[in-house]
């Protein structure tokens, strides 16, 4: 296990594309190895369709006053489904995206491109060599969603990078992170053990089959130096087409249990999602 691994999504897979929704033809699903990455509304950006990124969301309405603009760091661009929602709810954000994949990008401007009124600066270059080279204290919000090949590397996980996010974050800042695991979660529970280890507040907002290790899934953790809104947060999951659990405080340190925090030189990569999930 490198404490380094290549850059992530350095090269596209061959199987790449859009997929128009069979029952909303307003839904593009961007597909990467027969498995949907991101799914964006092309007629309403504030429409997030994926579970895991609706819960995002509900950190983002929550952790400012309705329409205040926020400065954003997206760590993965995909199909930048979460920076057109939070130019359609807080106009005048400043967002910058960072990606590996020119490719990628190149492909969401031709097939989906943003609004005119979305403006995303992207960077071309690792999450990781990102956040070393950010200054500090530069943004209040940052979203990490970095897969290649539809796993989450291990260097986006460890207790060095999320230093570097909690330097690159201001004074009362939130991190957000989508993760995914199932089984005995050797993937999960060292990600969250790190973030711990480096913020006082952290959440997980997941579907209970999922935390339990029952079925593979997505799990969204949030982080700060500041009281979370678990309120809000536990109220918006609860209200969901698809209800999920908020887990924090002493219940999240029963659950990570003694899990070693990843770190460099140590951490793994998620596992790859099983093949019933591979639907295109």
């Amino acid at each position: 296990m490198s404490s380094r691994p290549p850059a992530s999504g350095g090269t596209v897979p061959a199987d790449i594309r859009f997929v128009a929704d069979s029952d909303d033809p307003r839904l593009l699903h961007l597909v990467v190895d027969r498995v949907v990455q991101a799914t964006i509304d092309l007629d309403d950006p504030s429409h997030l369709d994926a579970e895991y990124m609706q819960r995002m969301s509900y950190l983002v309405d929550a952790m400012a006053p309705p329409k205040r603009p926020l400065r954003v760091l997206h760590l993965g661009a995909g199909a930048l489904a979460m920076a057109r929602y939070v130019a359609a709810t807080r106009p005048g954000s400043y967002q910058q995206a960072v990606e590996t994949s020119p490719e990628l990008v190149a492909l969401v401007r031709a097939e989906a491109p943003l609004p005119k009124r979305v403006k995303v600066k992207i960077r071309y270059t690792d999450a990781r060599e990102a956040l070393e080279a950010a200054p500090e204290g530069s943004y209040e919000l940052i979203v990490t969603d970095v897969y290649d090949r539809a796993r989450m590397p291990a260097h986006v996980t460890t207790v060095e990078f999320l230093g570097h996010a909690r330097r690159v974050l201001e004074p009362g800042g939130h991190y957000a992170v989508n993760l995914c695991d199932g089984g005995r979660m050797r993937f999960l529970k060292p990600a969250l053990a790190a973030m711990g280890a480096v913020w006082e507040h952290v959440a997980v907002m997941a579907e209970p089959a999922v935390l339990r290790g029952r079925r593979f899934g997505n799990v969204v953790a949030v982080a700060a130096d500041v009281e979370l809104p678990v309120d809000v947060l536990r109220r918006r999951c609860a209200g969901a087409p698809f209800p999920c659990r908020v887990v924090e405080g002493a219940e999240l340190d029963e659950y990570i249990g003694g899990a070693v925090p990843a770190a460099d030189g140590s951490a793994m990569a998620s596992p790859p999602p099983p093949a019933s999930l591979r639907s295109f």
